[in-house]
């Protein structure tokens, strides 16, 4: 063979290949694409490689169990919301109520939360809301038909509202200003050593003033009377309209008391 190299043959074919790789002709020899022609349809595969697949438990966690959420959600309404979480994909499956400001689809962030134990109930915890207010919180593991945790059920209730209520009360009840009683208005007050005495037997005894027996309500006659009690006026009507008793019934035990111990 001489020295110089020898030329490649020429084929017709593979001339026509190349030139319709560089025009944009397929290479089947169909018609090319025009430059600015928009891109057909993908496969799904390839039209988003990062979409998440359906979770499989969705559907049941949202047949079985969104109802419940409605339900508690409206019992407690506008004070709790429930939210469910679906543990396969953790996400915000369902929301009722909305409390939290928070998305179907959000991220959960309940990898950490042990689901080892069955019919567990997480709570009540307390965590604090978006606005600031205090949520007391039960969360429930929700299971699919083969005992696997599916879900988390998560209950929040407002208890912020309940603090201002109490704040509210506490102001009325503690008062501003109270002043001890003065003598001059409460010297001779039987009603108030009356309420006094009964209430301190009834504590000793822990028993109500509903709960009082026919020997109970005969015996706190005796204790008033040893103490002076029915001295002052219409003092007799009063334990009667007090202890349930009739005057007649209150009238009969003092006649008895005086007979046997004379007057207290």
């Amino acid at each position: 063979m001489s020295g110089t190299r020898a030329r490649g043959r020429y084929n017709g074919a593979t001339a026509a290949a190349a030139a319709r790789g560089r025009t944009g002709m397929p290479a089947n020899g169909a018609p090319a694409l025009r430059p600015d022609a928009l891109p057909g349809p993908r496969p799904p595969e390839m039209a988003n490689p990062m979409r998440k697949k359906k979770s499989p438990v969705k559907d049941l966690l949202l047949t079985r169990y969104a109802p419940i959420a409605d339900g508690i959600a409206a019992l407690f309404f506008p004070y709790a919301e429930v939210v469910i979480h679906d543990l396969h994909d953790q996400t915000v499956l369902y929301l009722a109520n909305n409390l939290s400001k928070r998305e179907v689809g959000d991220d959960s962030a309940l990898e950490e939360i042990d689901h080892s134990a069955r019919e567990r109930v997480i709570g009540p915890y307390e965590k604090l809301n978006w606005d600031g207010r205090r949520m007391r919180c039960v969360s429930n593991v929700l299971f699919d038909d083969e005992g696997r945790p599916a879900g988390m059920m998560c209950i929040n209730f407002n208890i912020a509202v309940f603090d201002e209520v109490r704040a509210t009360l506490d102001l009325f009840i503690k008062g501003a200003g109270v002043v001890a009683q003065p003598d001059e208005l409460f010297r001779d007050d039987w009603q108030e050593r009356i309420n006094t005495f009964l209430h301190g037997w009834l504590r000793e005894r822990q028993v109500g003033l509903n709960g009082l027996t026919r020997e109970h309500r005969r015996e706190l006659v005796e204790a008033l009377y040893a103490e002076g009690a029915f001295r002052g006026k219409s003092a007799a009507n009063y334990v009667a309209n007090v202890l349930g008793m009739g005057r007649a019934t209150v009238y009969k035990h003092l006649k008895h008391l005086k007979e046997t111990q004379g007057d207290a």
